[in-house]
Formats: structure tokens, sequence, C-alpha cells
């Protein structure tokens, strides 16, 4: 590390599980790019969210504050904009500050990033494909792929920086003067539905060892968790699958809202017949626990590909730092707005 102030880079994902991290063992994915910062850097084995929901969590981060003094403590609240946040801060001390991607935080003036040099975010939990992105001066359309978008658009940012910087550059004296940036870039990734790039359809084909509790029976637990709607095998739609949803009403399955507005269907626990949305495979089933393990099955493997263009795009993020002579002054952090639940208790869900 130089003796200037260091450039920092903060990487967030949505509902990434620690144990789909293979620097911390469980051994059921391979993250080479977010492992290299473990290696070279700091691993934190005991972190916790004040909050382990989206927006809460997000606002946590962002002003360093609990919730109850923050007032955003449900997915339904919004961050008021006049509120302190680590952005407002660097940007005061002399940092070029940046937010790219998932804000989850509230739209509209009074919610909009505030405190960043640059900004541009997803409308409410934004889309895998073709995502629009708010900005300050109005709404685009990004061709291509989220994890991907969001990226690109963070590595313009500070090759833009940088240049702006160079172009300033007259004296000695001007050049100890350039600013450090600050970039928060959030993936939207890897949140349900797990809609994962094609490059990486062929990747966790094996077996997943399903957990010890995944049958939990619940007998022994609160009434609460035993209500929630968050089981792999009773709760999960077919949107959440990958697999088409047939025309008809609850027959079909228990019909779910999303937060989007948009309705889907719960694959029900005694379907004898589904079909890959992707290529048209059909699978058929001759028991409810078989349809269950195949819910499990189905789940991880499209939130660890999921995860996998998380990671590629670390490696692009740590690649650009090296490429240009960034990484040496360079903080990166990788952390996830909260964890996840891969099948233990029979959970899928924060």
């Amino acid at each position: 590390m130089t003796s200037a102030r260091p450039n920092i880079i903060f990487i967030m994902a949505d509902d990434h599980a620690s144990k789909a991290i293979s620097a911390y063992g469980a051994g059921i994915n391979h993250t080479p790019n977010i492992d290299r910062l473990a290696e070279e850097g700091m691993q934190f084995n005991h972190c916790y969210a004040t909050n382990s929901i989206c927006t809460p969590s997000r606002a946590a981060i962002l002003t360093g504050t609990h919730n109850h003094v923050n007032g955003v403590m449900t997915l339904n609240d919004s961050i008021k904009k006049h509120l302190p946040n680590v952005a407002k801060h660097l940007r005061t001390g002399g940092y070029r500050t940046a937010m790219v991607g998932k804000w989850h935080l509230g739209e509209g003036r009074a919610h909009e990033p505030t405190g960043f040099d640059y900004w541009s975010v997803l409308p409410g939990q934004g889309d895998y494909w073709d995502p629009e992105f708010i900005e300050e001066t109005g709404k685009t359309v990004e061709k291509g792929y989220v994890t991907d978008i969001i990226t690109d658009k963070s590595l313009k940012w500070i090759s833009e920086t940088q240049a702006r910087d160079a172009q300033t550059w007259d004296t000695a004296e001007e050049k100890k003067k350039k600013k450090s940036f600050f970039l928060m870039c959030h993936h939207k990734a890897p949140h349900r539905s797990w809609e994962y790039d094609a490059k990486h359809k062929d990747l966790y084909t094996d077996p997943i060892r399903v957990p010890e509790t995944y049958d939990d029976d619940y007998k022994n637990r609160a009434r609460a968790a035993k209500a929630a709607k968050m089981r792999v095998a009773e709760d999960m739609t077919y949107q959440d699958l990958g697999l088409v949803q047939p025309d008809g009403g609850d027959a079909v399955g228990e019909r779910v809202v999303q937060e989007s507005g948009s309705a889907q269907r719960k694959v029900p626990v005694d379907a004898k017949r589904l079909m890959d949305k992707a290529d048209g495979t059909v699978f058929t089933f001759g028991s409810e626990e078989e349809l269950a393990r195949f819910k499990f099955q189905r789940y991880m493997q499209r939130y660890l590909r999921v995860i996998q263009s998380v990671d590629d795009n670390v490696g692009r993020v740590l690649d650009h730092l090296e490429a240009n002579g960034l990484a040496e002054n360079t903080v990166v952090m990788y952390t996830s707005d909260q964890g996840f639940f891969l099948g233990e208790g029979a959970v899928a869900g924060e």
C-alpha cells in the first residue's frame, strides 16, 4: 500500500450464503476470484446482519446505524436522503464516489442515492436480463446480463475517473492531490429467481449433498418457524426452478404475488411431470419425496450458477486493478446484504 489514501471498492451481492464461497470450505462450489480476496487479504468468519432482509440491511451498511435509528425496518420502508452515509463522509473528505447496481432503498427524489458523484441503480429488485437502470439524468435500458453490466458500468467509471485525473496532472504537486475513489458495486445476484448466464448451464450437474435437516418436521421448533412460507419442497415457484408453468388456476399451484407485483404459482408437492423452460426436458416423479429431492438439486444448481457469474466479475475487477496499476493502493471488500439458507431446515431464504 502506498502513502496515498487508498481507493475503496465495496462489492456486495444479494443473498450470498457464506457456504457458497469456496474459501469457507463447504465444498459445494468453486469461487476462485472471491477466494483471492480471502487468500491475499482478510477473511471474516463471524459476520452478522443487523436485520437480515434486503432493504434494512442495506440501510444499516450505508449509514452505519441500526434500523431503529435510520428508520428503515422493513422491505417497504425507504431511506431518507438527508441521512448521513459513508459516501457523503468520504466525498466530503475528497473522494470521488459512485454507486452502481442494486439500490433497493426507495425511488424518487426523496430516496435516490446521495453522496455519490455518479450513480446508476436498478429499480426495485431489477431484472437479470436487459435490465433498466435509473440515473440522475433519467432511465436507460442496457442489453445483456445484469451481473456483467453492473461490472461494465463500474469499470467504466473507474477508467473515466482515472483519465480525468490524468488530464489535470500538470505538476508534481497537483499529482499529489489526485482524488482517491470510493465505489459501491452492488450485484442483484444471487437473488431469486436465479436466472443464470447460459455459459454456466453445464456447471454443478453432479448431485449436491442434501443437508441433514432438509426433512425437518419442525415438531420441536417455534410455531413461527413452521409457518414460514420458505420451504424448498413446498414453496418454490415454477419460475424459481426454471420450469414451464402450465395454464390454469389453483390446480396448477398456489398463487404467489411477488414484490414486483407479478403473480407466479408454486410447484405442487405432488406434481408428477415438469418441463424445463429452456430446453423442453421433461422430468417425471414417482413420489413426493423424489420431487422434493429434485427441487433441492434444481434450486442449488441455479443458485450456484448465478454465483459463478458474480465470481467471474469479481475477477474482472481485480484484473482491471492489476492491469492499470491500481491494485497496490485499492482496498477491495466483498460481502452480501445477508446470508441465505441452502436447504438447511428445508428452507430457502434469508
